[in-house]
């Protein structure tokens, strides 16, 4: 059985400022770092003895939180771009309120780009899958993956097998901090044992 465990990255600066996320390279709060440091103690109990392997986003708030989940498993990140938040082109830097006042096409299907520079969620699907692929591929019987909702929220649909035009109709979203558990048994069937599991920041 393998068992893939990702985690959404803890709470991040931009979290508190109003500030869109995507791109912008934002650091965590001492707040998420603590949040990322009791994740690292939770896991270190659950997983002791076991062989890990850990990839994560290169964008900082994603790093860090990985460093630190990292440092209580005795694993390092292999950090991965294309396990990156969705770009949404010009808004990065900016406001929320700027992007809900100056967004240039809304997203009514998968190819739709809510800013003309940035990614559809068809383009991040298409960026995320080969690495997707890679980790399913990776030979590590526990694998950790951190990274941020939206991507995450593909990375599931592609776990269960779903295309990316399942957007027109669900989605799964979890919440900074969420430790999820997926698990593929022994004759190719994959389970989501747990979303977004929140009581491992506390």
């Amino acid at each position: 059985m393998k068992h893939i465990i990702t985690i959404q990255h803890t709470q991040s600066i931009h979290h508190t400022n109003g500030m869109v996320g995507s791109w912008t390279d934002w650091d965590l709060t001492e707040l998420g770092r603590q949040q990322a440091d009791n994740i690292g103690k939770k896991l270190e109990e659950e997983l002791s003895g076991k062989e890990l392997f850990m990839y994560s986003s290169d964008l900082k708030r994603a790093k860090q939180t990985a460093e630190i989940v990292g440092k209580h498993l005795g694993v390092e990140p292999v950090l991965k771009q294309e396990l990156r938040e969705r770009n949404l082109g010009k808004c990065c830097g900016k406001s929320v309120q700027w992007l809900r006042e100056n967004i240039e096409s809304p997203e009514v299907t998968v190819d739709d780009r809510l800013f003309s520079d940035g990614e559809s969620r068809r383009d991040a699907w298409t960026r995320l899958k080969p690495c997707f692929d890679a980790i399913m591929e990776d030979p590590h019987e526990t694998v950790l993956v951190v990274a941020h909702g939206d991507i995450l929220s593909s990375f599931y649909a592609m776990f269960l097998g779903l295309e990316v035009e399942s957007y027109h109709h669900a989605d799964i979203h979890g919440l900074a901090g969420g430790v999820s558990h997926l698990l593929i048994f022994d004759n190719g069937h994959h389970c989501i044992k747990r979303i977004s599991d929140m009581s491992y920041i506390g």
